[in-house]
């Protein structure tokens, strides 16, 4: 690893905070959470960095939640209760989930940055990369001749935590100017097995109309990546192991250090970073979010679902098969002739522990209010079935309406979309962040 070079948007002399070097404590969520994590069967036990990572059979109840309990079918007068629980307890929900995320770091460091270069030949991790999207090029961009002349191009490193994967590869598209001024910021997140490379287009285009447009790799992705199975690799050492979180928990800790970063530059202003992302990307924005209030506007795209919801209405297929391989390498561990709702709830547990129950979408979507959110998903999506956002949209409406800024909150269900970005979607998003990142 090269010399730690501080950033020339940094401001000086205090440019970065140091973190204690002590052991982690889990928070009383994350201790509950983690005592969820199952007992896999016919698997060697390997040891491993993180002694606090315990297996446990799963609880009697693994549907309950902690942070609101309301029954999905009570009258309106105790939905709008709870769901005002809900937004009470938004700061402990976040603060369990901060601290759960940090305890399972392999060790934490003091936030720093490095150097890096343009990437030459991205690593996506498709047999067939792709090389189009309609949707990205459609997005809205100022008509300036010779647009690609006057953008600036900035590749750096944050090291989030230490270890290989502690190495966020950073990518910032801006409008070359000659006074620095604060902007607003955009993060925007790619989908599975893509780059932050493939998100170009959006990026000059946001960057044309006078954002600070920025993209990462997400954990075991493009520059963090070294095959085209490295993604899939990570899941099932995950499941093996249970000692990493390659399904979004991780990348949301990268997202929580980049939001640290970037409210520091000189360029920005701290108050107008935006976060979107599609599909896994559009995961990583929700949780990212739910964490870290420093993301002021957010807008998922086809990421945001009910993982509890999905596994009580067996409609866990669609996200199952984007990510196969380690549901079947678990199917297999336990003895399974089939994939089924055991396997899922396992796999989630190992992998992501409270993905399902106290950091699903009932709870972490509300904890976003009052910052602005826009939730865009297809209507026909089976990765992330609408009926599972009943409960999440209806506790996110309560709590943005007790916030006195309803308008603050939409769902947009794009009528006859499965699981695709569209278009609309992408406009919907730029009208978005043009309303409530743009000075007035």
């Amino acid at each position: 690893m090269g010399s730690l070079l501080p950033h020339p948007h940094l401001p000086r002399p205090a440019l970065f905070s140091s973190s204690s070097s002590s052991a982690p404590r889990l928070p009383p969520t994350a201790a509950r959470v983690v005592a969820r994590l199952p007992h896999v069967p016919a698997i060697v036990p390997r040891p491993h960095p993180a002694p606090h990572v315990r297996a446990h059979p799963p609880p009697s109840s693994s549907s309950s939640y902690k942070y609101a309990t309301a029954d999905a079918d009570a009258p309106p007068s105790t939905a709008s209760k709870m769901a005002g629980e809900a937004v009470i307890d938004a700061e402990k929900l976040r603060s369990d989930f901060v601290e759960f995320l940090r305890s399972r770091r392999s060790e934490e460091v003091g936030l720093s940055v490095e150097p890096a270069k343009p990437v030459e030949s991205p690593l996506y991790q498709d047999a067939n990369p792709p090389s189009f999207c309609e949707a990205m090029e459609s997005c809205p961009k100022e008509n300036i001749e010779n647009l690609k002349e006057l953008l600036k191009e900035e590749n750096l490193y944050l090291i989030t935590e230490k270890g290989e994967q502690g190495r966020l590869p950073v990518l910032i598209i801006s409008m070359k100017e000659d006074i620095v001024r604060k902007r607003p910021a955009i993060v925007f997140l790619h989908s599975t097995r893509k780059c932050k490379e493939w998100l170009r287009p959006l990026l000059e285009a946001y960057a044309s109309r006078g954002y600070i447009a920025v993209a990462v790799d997400s954990r075991y992705h493009g520059e963090r990546a070294s095959s085209l199975t490295t993604y899939t690799d990570a899941l099932i050492s995950s499941w093996k192991k249970g000692d990493t979180m390659p399904f979004v928990f991780d990348t949301a800790w990268d997202l929580i250090k980049l939001a640290e970063y970037l409210a520091k530059r000189e360029d920005i202003d701290p108050s107008r970073i935006g976060i979107t992302g599609e599909s896994l990307g559009g995961m990583h924005a929700w949780f990212a979010a739910a964490a870290d209030k420093r993301y002021s506007v957010v807008v998922p795209i086809i990421g945001v679902q009910g993982f509890r919801w999905a596994i009580d209405n067996d409609m866990w297929q669609g996200r199952v098969d984007s990510i196969k391989p380690v549901f079947e390498e678990a199917r297999i561990d336990l003895g399974k002739s089939t994939i089924d709702r055991e396997v899922v709830e396992k796999v989630w547990n190992r992998i992501a522990p409270g993905l399902a129950s106290d950091f699903d979408a009932p709870n972490t979507v509300p904890a976003i209010a009052p910052r602005p959110l826009l939730i865009i998903n297809g209507a026909n999506d089976p990765r992330c079935p609408l009926a599972g956002l009943e409960v999440p949209k209806s506790r996110a409406s309560e709590a943005y309406e007790k916030a006195h800024c309803p308008e603050n909150f939409k769902l947009i269900a794009e009528p006859g979309i499965g699981h695709a970005m569209t278009p609309l979607m992408v406009k919907e998003a730029s009208d978005w962040f043009d309303r409530f990142l743009k000075q007035q």
